[in-house]
């Protein structure tokens, strides 16, 4: 039976002295946060066209100098949860952040994990931890929890990526916070380690990342799109062409809370994605796509971004003639660690 009672037929006097002492009643608001068979979701599908975002993000460049903004982001807020509450889906932030030839992004740690996702440009580079990671389209530069991190750029065109990070679980957590501090000495360049991590090996202790829970900060698009196409090669027709960015240490997501992975669309596939309890966000690195979630269909061309809620299946369309290459981050790890995560039929 799900006529429970509400707050209304309570009497005044009753309400007010339960109040009084910080009480509630469960029972009128029950179906509120234990809905039948589906959970109530605020994400919705909403999708962030990057040609609406570039020129805007290009004149608050002009209108904010860096030493003010310390950051220049423009935040991709899901209109389900309230603009002012800045995040995607439950779990995920999105941002599209700024840095202008010469300027320098000073150097900071949080407790919110976060990845950078670069989308255009040459020239920047992030610094994590005292490694320097050069930021090249496509590339994704992990910047963890409490490790000292970042951005400079030499180079001399605009430099734009997209920020992933899980805020705000964090924040509603009460944990999030940041220290500023001072700029790092680079002691190691990060191609002294990719091609040995990527290939499996590891350097000797001498050179190796004494954090042994990031030994990797920087996944270079140009291997994990060589990785796709030489899955697509041996997937059969009616497989995903998926790759999960891991620890090469562990095999597990990078992160704790949000996963990422690379998708390749094969030319005219349409890839049918299960309902999933995590929400999951489609970014293009290459080509262009369609995007079925629920009742919205979205148009994506390269470096346009959408979000799925959780609980709701999703079709990619290639519409391009070659193959399309899109990034994806999630909350499963997120919900598996809490025993919560399910795939509907």
């Amino acid at each position: 039976m799900n006529d429970l009672g509400r707050l209304e037929d309570l009497p005044a006097v009753y309400v007010q002295e339960m109040r009084s002492h910080n009480l509630v009643p469960l029972w009128p608001s029950l179906r509120g946060v234990l809905p039948p068979k589906i959970p109530t979701r605020q994400t919705q599908p909403t999708c962030w066209a990057y040609r609406d975002i570039r020129p805007l993000l290009i004149q608050a460049g002009e209108l904010t100098p860096i030493e003010k903004a310390e950051r220049r982001v423009l935040v991709l807020a899901n209109p389900g949860h309230g603009l002012e509450k800045m995040q995607a889906s439950a779990a995920i932030y999105l941002g599209m952040q700024l840095l202008l030839p010469g300027e320098w992004a000073p150097s900071h740690r949080h407790t919110p994990n976060a990845v950078r996702m670069i989308v255009e440009g040459e020239g920047a580079y992030t610094t994590v931890d005292g490694e320097k990671c050069p930021m090249r389209r496509g590339d994704l530069i992990l910047t963890p929890t409490g490790l000292w991190h970042e951005h400079g750029h030499d180079g001399t065109e605009p430099v734009i990526w997209l920020d992933v990070l899980d805020l705000p679980l964090v924040y509603y957590m009460e944990a999030s916070y940041h220290i500023n501090g001072e700029r790092q000495h680079v002691h190691t360049e990060h191609a002294l380690q990719a091609p040995t991590l990527a290939a499996g090996l590891a350097p000797t202790p001498v050179f190796a990342r004494q954090n042994k829970d990031y030994p990797l900060l920087r996944y270079p698009w140009e291997q994990a799109r060589a990785s796709l196409l030489a899955l697509a090669e041996t997937q059969a027709a009616d497989s995903a062409v998926q790759i999960t960015y891991v620890n090469p240490n562990t095999g597990a997501h990078v992160q704790n809370i949000l996963g990422y992975y690379a998708l390749m669309l094969r030319p005219g596939e349409s890839l049918q994605l299960p309902a999933r309890s995590p929400a999951c966000v489609f970014h293009v690195i290459e080509g262009g796509m369609s995007a079925a979630i629920a009742s919205n269909t979205f148009t994506l061309g390269e470096a346009d971004t959408c979000c799925a809620p959780g609980y709701t299946p999703v079709t990619l369309t290639n519409l391009s003639e070659q193959p399309t290459f899109v990034f994806m981050a999630d909350e499963s790890p997120l919900h598996q660690k809490l025993g919560v995560y399910e795939i509907r039929p």
